[in-house]
């Protein structure tokens, strides 16, 4: 900490936590600069216009949340259309809604009314109860039966964590949500949609008039810049940053392929999972249906699940007893640190965005509080 520093804050990334905390304490009168090691702001929300269509670049992003007083936040920066989530299931060439509803039960089954629906389940799940389920495989079979499994959940769920689910604790999927309506909505939360032209949109009206700048590497320029401010907030890898000491915490990673299609209308929904384990990717998004768009040209892209590495963005923390373990010999660490530590790498969680904005607004709260 330097007293003298230029500034009273130097915020080591610019998506989301990093955005909000610099919007937070500029408001407040607070001098920050926002540095990061991309191209571009906004962190995996940032959206690349191709065509005139946003192209969500790092995966589907879909806000949604049921506290009014965030929902009422973002909507300060940028309007959000109203962008329901409801994905489809392709599993070979047929088509399932999501999340699993009446409508999906039809398509599995032929039932119509939740009685025939909910007795052809206890059918399906009757052998697996007296199971004391050791797996994720064992768990779903007792939750769903054998045709949800099979067709929705196996191949997928294998794909996503590069393991078989034979392997895989059974606490991911501690239950498995069962709708006997027919509703594809996959969020139930309040409040659901998109920023009215992209994520850039709340980017920019979050670091207005805040010096930031991109293409810095804070590890290869920490001595410099750490000199800058008063305080750090970090939002990067928390093992980064204490030099992998502990060793490294462990992340699947995601590939993606973009492609621009000659055509107006390539699936019809902007979210489709392939369920199969012999299809390499997880889904295909096609960007143009979060916002509702007429142009002419569409991009579509495919994700395909890996292993993160230093070449590739660490996107799902993968919170066993291992790396649990590991994150809190780190957190430890940073406890006796005078840097703040904030975001899904930093604090080695899966946020959502709503949750990533909360946080960020309660240490706000909080430190301005104690300061004030």
């Amino acid at each position: 900490m330097n007293p003298a520093a230029e500034y009273d804050y130097l915020i080591v990334g610019a998506g989301l936590y990093g955005a909000v905390f610099a919007y937070e304490a500029t408001r407040r009168n607070k001098k920050c600069l926002v540095i990061d090691k991309r191209d571009h702001l906004g962190g995996n929300t940032y959206c690349e216009d191709v065509n005139g269509i946003n192209v969500h670049k790092y995966g589907a992003h879909i806000f949604h949340t049921n506290d009014k007083t965030i929902w009422d936040y973002v909507n300060s920066f940028v309007p959000f259309n109203r962008y329901t989530n409801s994905p489809l299931a392709n599993f070979e060439g047929k088509l399932y809604n999501l999340p699993f509803n009446m409508n999906t039960f039809y398509q599995l089954w032929g039932t119509k009314t939740p009685e025939e629906a909910k007795a052809v389940l206890a059918q399906q799940t009757r052998k697996y109860q007296d199971i004391q389920p050791s797996n994720l495989e064992e768990q779903a079979l007792k939750l769903v039966g054998d045709d949800i499994y099979t067709k929705l959940i196996k191949g997928y769920t294998e794909k996503q964590w590069g393991r078989k689910t034979s392997e895989l604790p059974a606490f991911i999927i501690k239950r498995l949500p069962l709708r006997f309506t027919y509703d594809n909505n996959y969020f139930n939360d309040a409040y659901q949609g998109i920023p009215i032209g992209g994520y850039n949109k709340l980017t920019e009206g979050l670091l207005k008039g805040i010096e930031c700048r991109t293409n810095i590497d804070f590890f290869k320029e920490k001595e410099a810049l750490t000199g800058l401010a008063k305080q750090i907030v970090f939002t990067g890898k928390i093992d980064e940053y204490f030099d992998y000491c502990h060793g490294k915490l462990e992340y699947r990673s995601l590939d993606f392929k973009h492609e621009v299609v000659d055509m107006q209308n390539y699936q019809g929904n902007a979210v489709v999972n392939y369920t199969e384990s012999n299809i390499p990717y997880t889904r295909i998004i096609e960007h143009k249906h979060f916002e509702f768009g007429k142009q002419k040209t569409t991009v579509i892209t495919k994700e395909y699940p890996l292993e993160a590495s230093s070449e590739k963005e660490p996107y799902y923390p993968i919170n066993d007893a291992k790396n649990t373990a590991l994150f809190k010999a780190y957190q430890d660490m940073a406890k006796k640190e005078t840097t703040i530590f904030g975001g899904r790498l930093a604090e080695y969680k899966y946020y959502d965005m709503h949750q990533v904005i909360g946080a960020a607004l309660s240490e706000t709260k909080r430190l301005f509080i104690e300061k004030s």
